[in-house]
C-alpha cells in the first residue's frame, strides 16, 4: 500500500529544515480518507500512532458523515478536498502521502506539493479544519445559511487560508534563502509562483461569478483561500482573511468574518 518516495535535492532540503524525521510515501491506491484498517498500516512504518478524536460537541447535528468518522476514536487520515498530497502528525514521526492521482502531473508541481506538505506538517496548528475550529465549528455552521456540505467546504477553505498565512513566508524565502534553516530552492519557488499565476484568471472575475450565481460562495472561498498562500490579491470579502488579525486570532476571527460577511450579503439582498 505504501512505498518510500525518493526526494529531489530541494525537497530533501525542505524536509531537513522543517520536518527532518518525516516519512514521505507513495500511496498504492487513491483515496479521500484512509479508512482505519488501511491507515493503521502506517504504524508499520512509524514509531508510534496517536489517533485524533474530537468530542461530540464539536459537531453540528447535520455534519457530513465523513467528518463524524474523522472525529471518532479510530485512526483515519485525510479528508475529501485535501488534494493529491496529505500529511499527518498522528504518526510519530509525521507522514506525508503522495496519491496516485498525481501520476502524469508535472514533476515540478508534485515536488512543490510534497514540499508544501512538509512545511505544513511543521507549521500548521492543527491537522484538519475540524481540529482548527474545535468547539467553534458549530458557531461557524450557525453563522452561515449554507448547507452542511458547503459549510464543510467553507471551513476547509478558511483553514487553508490560515495555514497559508503561516507558510507563505517560507515559500517566498525559497527564492532568496541560502542556509540550512532557510534553504535556497529556486525550482520550488518557481513552481509556487507558477501555481499562483494559474489561479489569477479565476480570481479576476470571482466576485462577478458569485454575484451572477455562476459560482457558489463556498466554492469561491475555496479558490480565494487557496490563492492566499501564493501571495495573490484576493477579492472582497476574502481579502480580510489575508491579515495579521486572522493570523493572531485564528478560528475565532474566521467565525466573526463569516458572521459579518453573511450579514452583509443578506443586507445586499434586501436592499
Amino acid at each position: 500500500m505504501f512505498e518510500p518516495r525518493d526526494l529531489p535535492d530541494e525537497v530533501a532540503a525542505v524536509r531537513r529544515a522543517h520536518t527532518p524525521d518525516a516519512v514521505v510515501l507513495d500511496g498504492g491506491q487513491d483515496f479521500e480518507t484512509l479508512e482505519p484498517a488501511v491507515a493503521e498500516q502506517l504504524g508499520l512504518l512509524a514509531d508510534g500512532l496517536e489517533p485524533f478524536s474530537a468530542p461530540e460537541s464539536w459537531l453540528p447535528a447535520d455534519v457530513p458523515e465523513v467528518l463524524r468518522r474523522t472525529a471518532g476514536d479510530e485512526l483515519t487520515v485525510g479528508l475529501p478536498g485535501d488534494g493529491g498530497v496529505v500529511w499527518t502528525r498522528q504518526t510519530t514521526p509525521p507522514t506525508v502521502i503522495v496519491k496516485p492521482r498525481l501520476e502524469g502531473s508535472p514533476a515540478s508541481f508534485v515536488d512543490f506539493l510534497v514540499a508544501e506538505a512538509l512545511v505544513q506538517a511543521d507549521l500548521a496548528p492543527a491537522e484538519s479544519f475540524l481540529a482548527f475550529f474545535g468547539e467553534g465549528y458549530p458557531d461557524l455552521a450557525a453563522a452561515t445559511p449554507l448547507s452542511p456540505a458547503d459549510t464543510y467546504q467553507l471551513g476547509a477553505a478558511l483553514y487553508d487560508a490560515y495555514v497559508g498565512r503561516l507558510t507563505r513566508p517560507v515559500f517566498e524565502a525559497w527564492g532568496v534563502g541560502g542556509s540550512d534553516e532557510h534553504p535556497h530552492c529556486p525550482d520550488l519557488h518557481a513552481a509556487w509562483v507558477d501555481a499562483g499565476e494559474r489561479l489569477q484568471p479565476r480570481l479576476d472575475d470571482l466576485a462577478g461569478e458569485v454575484a451572477r450565481g455562476e459560482t457558489g460562495f463556498a466554492a469561491a472561498a475555496e479558490l480565494a483561500c487557496a490563492a492566499l498562500k501564493h501571495g495573490r490579491d484576493l477579492p472582497d470579502p476574502f481579502a480580510a482573511l489575508d491579515t495579521g488579525a486572522y493570523e493572531r486570532n485564528g478560528a475565532a476571527f474566521a467565525v466573526q468574518w463569516a458572521e459579518r460577511t453573511f450579514e452583509a450579503l443578506a443586507d445586499e439582498g434586501t436592499g
